[in-house]
């Protein structure tokens, strides 16, 4: 903990009423990382009842599924309960999901979250208004085969890269100093934030070719 009562940087970084941390970095990811594996896994068995559909889109309906409650469920939480970094008695919600400790943890490696930047709880509010159910309809678009599915994906994807465009960049304009050591800034700051670089891009060009594919046949059949 450092001389302003907090484990975040930089140093003089002003958190009023900031309550610290109760579990460790263990007791934080452990239950995230399980109930990520469970819906994960139920997204895919459940899938395997939907008929046609291949092994890439049932895997592209777990990872909607998983980003879309992440989006909403989460985020959602950082963002309309501005209050929860200061709770010295949580409410049911937040002692079973412990997604105040989560933002408090995930603070390590970007401080915004626990200053509430203006701009990271704006990419934030726009990622859990827009995105998050668009996230969820795309699980069902996906599994239903609706011919939006594709857009809908690249849509989707186009908007979570630009979030992130905008969350590095903003950092290294504002200094680029918010992790509170290497650690953090690799595993947090990069690295759970690197998977919505990586995949929202795989899956964008992957719909992008589909759209391709579908116009190029349309224009075949009118000729």
């Amino acid at each position: 903990m450092g001389a302003h009562g907090h484990p975040y940087a930089p140093a003089g970084l002003e958190l009023p009423g900031f309550v610290p941390l109760k579990l460790s970095q263990a007791q934080i990811v452990a239950p995230y990382l399980g109930t990520t594996l469970f819906v994960v896994l139920a997204v895919w068995f459940l899938s395997g009842r939907c008929r046609r559909l291949s092994k890439v889109d049932r895997l592209l309906m777990c990872w909607w599924a998983f980003t879309g409650l992440t989006h909403i469920l989460i985020e959602g939480t950082f963002v309309f309960r501005p209050d929860f970094f200061q709770r010295e008695n949580p409410d049911y919600f937040d002692e079973v999901c412990k997604i105040p400790e989560i933002w408090k943890e995930f603070s390590k490696g970007d401080s915004r979250y626990a200053a509430r930047d203006t701009a990271t709880v704006t990419v934030e509010g726009i990622t859990t208004v827009l995105e998050g159910p668009a996230s969820l309809l795309a699980v069902y678009a996906i599994g239903s085969r609706k011919s939006y599915s594709h857009i809908l994906q690249f849509a989707v994807c186009l908007g979570q890269l630009y979030g992130c465009l905008v969350y590095f960049i903003t950092a290294y304009l504002d200094g680029f100093n918010f992790w509170a050591s290497p650690f953090y800034y690799w595993a947090y700051f990069i690295g759970a934030n690197g998977w919505w670089v990586l995949i929202p891009t795989l899956i964008a060009i992957r719909s992008w070719k589909k759209i391709c594919l579908a116009i190029g046949a349309e224009k075949m059949k009118t000729k």
